[in-house]
């Protein structure tokens, strides 16, 4: 009997995972039913009642929760509120002292009726739905770039080590009112609504909460002592429960992402593939990301397994080996100095410890501990096949370096005459990085060459090759969602066009299945290594 083989079996455990989640993502929009004899809660709104938004600003989260209670100031009244259509509320806010001394800021929401809107707030605070949402943001601020050939760069040079995160006042305040006509049995109400659900007369009151995916780091503006005023738009809208719902737990998962150690800008990078997305393209999304997730280990697993059992070069090209490891190892600290996100940075670091392993490979290096002592060495073992491959190599490179050297020098001394930068390192690392985006795809001509020479392109890890296109087109995708250099989005799309010549060259050499060629399939025998046979035209 025929075993099942791993990258089955975790395919098979990948579409249980996605049907899965796509399922539960469904059943949050799907609101409880209020069965006879159960108690339910109606929605107050549900009678459309007339409704005044009221705003307030304090300095705390909870003015009155401790004994220094933080003074309240009423910023804006919205009488007879249209809470079922969208609105835009401009508001001109004074900085309070505390604030403006890299302090914090909150304002409250509360939909009141005639009866309640002149009450202390103390009152409404305790007795009504507000819902209180943080308007100041610490971070760290953003390092300056200069010209590094000008002579008073050099006069104000700021340390970036160490910097205090300072306090940015949002732009954008979002807000979304659960206007759905609900009847939520008592003992059905979902974990994540409960703590927000006030009842009065047998209806729950009014839901209001900060849409968190509209409240984005690019709204944020960098406070300072001298800031007394500021302007900022509150925007409300109608929400239904399931995108209320969503909104809660997407919180909650931002926040373990926090807590995890991720920074402000990887969980805003998140929010980015969720806001304004609907529940058919969100279940998309995961579908997508769960895919890209497989076909990462997948590609990383056919890899390995093809680089392990490699004995013999024949057919590969060593300097397209050594041009993406270094390619890796740029790309992975250029991306650490932008700080991207992790969302892209961990794939990146994991590709270079696989591409410096590889090397290893190329190289025949062997290792091995006599005693308590590690001992490396290099085993001679090159046959007719990588001594014919290395040729068409190193004519490849030849042609390539006429053209590539002077570009990557000319657009070097352009980004420094021309282009600000942080530091000669950033200078360095962005040129050096800059060349392998921009002309990075050259290097990859060099197996493409290999493969014209020798006429066969046998000796290819295809299953790996597979996967990596595979999610290539991915990356296309992602290009557009998660916040990433315009270099690398660049990149994205340059890998397609490579992959498709790879295409071309599959259909112009095809393997000869007759023919047994040990030394470069992908389900060679360790065992037995036989150089690659060229194949005639």
């Amino acid at each position: 009997m025929k075993y099942l083989s791993v990258s089955l079996v975790l395919t098979l455990i990948f579409a249980g995972y996605i049907i899965n989640t796509i399922w539960t993502l469904a059943e949050i929009f799907i609101p409880p039913k209020c069965s006879r004899g159960e108690r339910c809660f109606a929605s107050y709104l549900s009678a459309d009642p007339i409704q005044h938004l009221v705003l307030f600003t304090s300095t705390k989260e909870h003015p009155f929760i401790d004994a220094t209670r933080a003074d309240v100031t009423k910023v804006h009244t919205a009488m007879k509120f249209d809470y079922r259509k969208p609105a835009d509320i401009e508001i001109t806010l004074k900085i309070p002292r505390k604030t403006r001394n890299n302090g914090t800021l909150f304002m409250h929401a509360v939909l009141l009726d005639d009866k309640n809107l002149y009450k202390d707030f103390e009152d409404i605070y305790r007795t009504e739905s507000v819902h209180t949402l943080p308007l100041i943001v610490h971070a760290e601020p953003q390092a300056e770039t200069f010209n590094l050939l000008q002579k008073n760069a050099g006069g104000k040079k700021t340390s970036q080590n160490n910097v205090k995160p300072l306090a940015h006042l949002t732009k954008l305040a979002p807000l979304s009112i659960l206007t759905d006509d609900l009847n939520l049995p008592t003992k059905k109400i979902p974990g994540e609504l409960y703590p927000y659900i006030r009842v009065r007369g047998g209806k729950f009151l009014p839901i209001i909460q900060q849409n968190v995916l509209k409240f984005r780091m690019s709204n944020l503006q960098l406070l300072n002592s001298s800031t007394t005023e500021a302007n900022l738009t509150v925007s409300v809208s109608p929400t239904s429960y399931g995108s209320l719902r969503l909104t809660l737990h997407l919180r909650l998962a931002l926040e373990q992402l926090q807590n995890l150690g991720f920074s402000k800008q990887d969980v805003d990078d998140v929010k980015g593939i969720f806001a304004d997305t609907n529940l058919y393209l969100l279940s998309a999304t995961v579908c997508i990301a769960s895919c890209h997730l497989l076909f990462d280990f997948l590609a990383f697993k056919n890899d390995v397994s093809f680089w392990r059992r490699k004995r013999s070069l024949a057919g590969l090209s060593a300097r397209s080996v050594f041009w993406r490891a270094f390619s890796q190892f740029v790309i992975f600290f250029y991306l650490l100095d932008e700080r991207t996100s992790m969302l892209v940075l961990v794939p990146a670091g994991i590709s270079f410890v696989i591409e410096m392993w590889k090397v290893t490979k190329v190289l025949h290096l062997r290792f091995s501990f006599v005693g308590w002592k590690p001992r490396v060495w290099r085993e001679e073992i090159v046959d007719a096949g990588e001594r014919s491959t290395a040729q068409a190599d190193a004519e490849a490179m030849r042609y390539l370096s006429m053209l590539l050297y002077p570009l990557c020098i000319a657009g070097a001394i352009y980004s420094l005459i021309y282009e600000p930068h942080k530091s000669w390192y950033s200078w360095a690392l962005h040129s050096v990085v800059n060349g392998v985006y921009a002309f990075g795809f050259l290097f990859m001509l060099p197996q493409l060459f290999v493969n014209y020479r020798l006429r066969s392109v046998a000796a290819l890890p295809w299953r790996a090759f597979m996967y990596k296109a595979f999610n290539t087109f991915i990356d296309d995708v992602f290009a557009f969602i998660i916040t990433m250099p315009t270099a690398h989005r660049v990149a994205c799309f340059r890998d397609d066009l490579v992959f498709l010549v790879y295409l071309y060259q599959r259909w112009l050499y095809p393997v000869d299945k007759s023919r047994t060629d040990t030394a470069s399939s992908m389900d060679e025998n360790p065992d037995e290594v036989e150089p690659i046979k060229e194949k005639a035209e």
